[in-house]
């Protein structure tokens, strides 16, 4: 299977951190990209006509992409217990889309201001984006650490590459003040192996 890859993405770091997890790694090849929302990889639009990363061209069947689409076929190929069945489930996908969302807000974000020229910026826009992430931290702060202690799920992943995303491009907004119990969290797991592999260039 290929990957569809951009180490500078939080939805791909998911899929690459999942795997890292699983121990399956060396079982799907990176290939990586450069695609923009105002230039899109040729390769990248045989594959997924959206041209967005992550995409996973497999052996024998359609490609597939969509960040949660990817994970949650390679959590059953490979077996990986990370969407558990059962007490729990709903909350779990939720969590997972938190931290999802906290990347669609930050990647928008960042694509505001560094695709954009200056003057055709949207200081408003800008805000609003980061008044949902704010909001999603708090929250993520005060009623989900409990889930967050629990055994690793895609969740924690999604939510791990999210914060990751934040420092990565937002650092200065700041994102762990009054987040002090998920600041904490974060640390920790941080400390992965798996994210530490992972980590995108500085850049």
């Amino acid at each position: 299977m290929i990957l569809f890859h951009s180490a500078a993405s939080p939805y791909v770091r998911k899929v690459v951190v999942m795997l890292h997890e699983m121990g399956k790694q060396d079982d799907v090849t990176l290939k990586n990209v450069t695609t923009t929302a105002f230039a899109s990889d040729e390769g990248l639009q045989v594959a997924n006509p959206l041209a967005r990363v992550p995409a996973l061209q497999r052996d024998d069947g359609v490609t597939l992409y969509d960040s949660r689409v990817v994970t949650s076929f390679l959590n059953e190929h490979f077996d990986g217990g990370l969407y558990p069945l059962g007490k729990g489930r709903w909350e779990n996908l939720t969590l997972e889309a938190t931290g999802d969302g906290i990347m669609d807000s930050s990647v928008s974000m960042s694509y505001e201001m560094r695709l954009r020229p200056k003057e055709e910026q949207s200081p408003g826009w800008i805000e609003a984006q980061w008044q949902k992430v704010s909001r999603a931290t708090s929250v993520l702060n005060t009623r989900w650490m409990s889930h967050l202690s629990g055994p690793l799920t895609m969740a924690h992943i999604s939510v791990g590459c999210a914060l990751a995303y934040l420092d990565f491009r937002h650092d200065a907004r700041g994102w762990r003040k009054g987040n002090a119990a998920l600041a904490d969290w974060f640390a920790e797991f941080e400390s992965r192996p798996s994210m530490q592999a992972t980590r995108p260039p500085e850049t």
